[in-house]
């Protein structure tokens, strides 16, 4: 009888010791998983991290699954993720990589799907979005997401920081083409067009033309073209 209890009590904490490796090896492994670099920064730039914690970022520094990167006031920020995509972050702004998945090899289990939280964002896509499944990239934000395929798209979320602009979110496409969608309803963005969501409940709607909201990026923005090739004043891609 003290044998099979000396025997159970064993395989018992032999079972806890296993299960306890496991969560560490998934826990790190999480924590681990490099999504992308930061490759420009003109300013203070922390990251806060999946378990909570902040971490101060600067140049080379990793972007990893579950960041979420916050920009300060006059902080613009460059990361160039693993697919060859990149994403110049404005300031004040929140941004999480939600998932993300790469591999050369494996086009079927692309996944990027991020998530504006506030401020402004310039994205040029790379393989994620070209290739494999359709539905492989999206954005997220407060009133819509928009599900992106080999697009160079702009965003930029109102919230009492646009002056007499309304609130809310605005996407401009600069090449390729977007999804836009809410609860309200669907809206195809192509290269050149503007669209604007007031809330989760209003339709996304094309306007016909710039809102007034500034799109170009600065020099400082370290944003570069999807060749590799450094950006001039305008901030423009021409394809």
């Amino acid at each position: 009888m003290r044998r099979n209890w000396t025997t159970r009590t064993r395989n018992i904490a032999i079972s806890l010791m296993v299960l306890s490796f496991v969560l560490i090896l998934c826990t790190e492994s999480f924590a681990g998983l490099i999504a992308g670099t930061i490759t420009h920064s003109s300013g203070p730039l922390l990251a806060r991290k999946a378990d909570g914690t902040i971490k101060a970022l600067s140049i080379n520094s990793p972007v990893e699954l579950g960041d979420t990167i916050v920009t300060e006031k006059k902080t613009y920020a460059r990361i160039k993720f693993t697919d060859n995509g990149e994403m110049v972050l404005r300031p004040n702004t929140q941004f999480r990589v939600s998932s993300y998945n790469f591999n050369q090899e494996a086009p079927k289990n692309d996944r990027a799907f991020f998530s504006l939280i506030k401020g402004g964002m310039r994205s040029i896509t790379g393989f994620i979005g070209k290739r494999g499944d359709q539905d492989s990239y999206k954005l997220e934000t407060p009133t819509a997401i928009a599900g992106v395929r080999g697009t160079t798209y702009e965003c930029k979320i109102c919230d009492g920081n646009c002056g007499s602009i309304p609130n809310g979110l605005y996407l401009f496409v600069l090449a390729g083409a977007i999804e836009v969608k809410n609860n309200a309803g669907t809206q195809n963005v192509t290269a050149g067009q503007y669209v604007y969501v007031e809330s989760l409940t209003a339709a996304p709607r094309i306007l016909p033309g710039n809102p007034g909201i500034n799109f170009t990026l600065p020099p400082s923005s370290g944003e570069s073209s999807p060749g590799g090739e450094r950006k001039g004043q305008d901030g423009c891609i021409v394809r």
